[in-house]
């Protein structure tokens, strides 16, 4: 049973408010759709443990110079290889670096990634998705068939190749990244867009004079984002594994910054008898990961259209 169907009883004060089955206002419809989506949210563990996870990923990056207990950089070879402790939390690696500072900081990086990933590969997806489906013709024959081709390669072998011609460094990874990661948007907005072009709601708006411009931008464009959100959501992931393989490779961000990818390269030569050193940055990115799936997840059903 969906939210929108507990607690039916007549309530009073700021909770009748919000749960009126007749609003009396646009301000109080949308205060009620608020309020039902965060209800639905919240009775999804999985979701909320999702938000935390990415919540605390958020506020370790803010807070990294403060939470860090060493300087990342500092290098100590007495220490190097020393196991959890009191004073190294998750150990040092082999040139005797706080693992527990490089992880916090690298947050910062793995962060800087998906954000600037995501300002790039959502927008050119939904332009290019509701501009091929609203037009059709030669413009979405031409759009798709770009969009194809890039689908066709494997994103982190088509990332790696655009690297290899960028040079390493994080800037040319986030236009790899992105480059390779835009499609499956503009798929997902062209079929949203064929099925909004010829609703009565755009066939009014037409009738009355309204440019396609202004149609694209104030009324299909609103329609495709939630559930372009929910998609970048559940790509997050993605996107933190191929920016981390990138790193391992030697092709992200460059050393001495501190970037999960590249720390578990470092450790994978120790391994057997020095398992934190790579073990951990891999459980960091894994959590992540895990966080912004859970996440997603939750955001589908607070976006799905099904759920009253």
């Amino acid at each position: 049973m969906s939210a929108a169907h507990i607690d039916r009883a007549p309530a009073s004060g700021w909770r009748g408010w919000l749960t009126a089955e007749q609003p009396e206002s646009v301000f109080q419809g949308r205060a009620v759709q608020v309020y039902l989506s965060a209800r639905r949210f919240m009775a999804n563990p999985l979701a909320v443990s999702g938000f935390l996870i990415v919540l605390l990923l958020l506020f370790t990056a803010a807070a990294a110079p403060w939470i860090a207990t060493h300087d990342p950089l500092a290098t100590n070879l007495e220490m190097r290889l020393l196991p959890p402790s009191a004073e190294h939390w998750f150990g040092t690696d082999h040139l005797g670096r706080d693992i527990y500072s490089r992880i916090v900081h690298g947050s910062r990086v793995t962060l800087t990634i998906v954000f600037l990933v995501s300002i790039l590969i959502g927008p050119v997806g939904l332009a290019a998705g509701i501009v091929s489906g609203y037009f059709g013709g030669w413009v979405d024959r031409t759009l798709m068939m770009v969009t194809d081709i890039v689908m066709a390669f494997p994103r982190l072998v088509l990332a790696l190749a655009f690297v290899a011609v960028l040079g390493p460094g994080i800037e040319n990874a986030v236009i790899a990244v992105a480059l390779t990661g835009w499609p499956p948007y503009a798929r997902l907005a062209r079929a949203e867009t064929l099925s909004f072009r010829r609703r009565e709601f755009i066939q009014a708006a037409r009738s009355q004079g309204a440019s396609p411009l202004r149609i694209l931008g104030l009324y299909i464009l609103p329609l495709c984002m939630p559930s372009a959100i929910v998609r970048l959501t559940l790509d997050m992931a993605g996107i933190i594994l191929i920016a981390a393989g990138l790193g391992f490779l030697g092709l992200g961000m460059q050393p001495p910054t501190a970037e999960w990818g590249s720390m578990i390269a470092t450790g994978r030569d120790y391994l057997i008898d020095q398992w934190w050193v790579a073990t951990l940055p891999g459980a960091a990115i894994f959590v992540t990961c895990l966080g912004f799936n859970f996440l997603g997840d939750g955001l589908v059903d607070v976006f799905d259209p099904r759920q009253s």
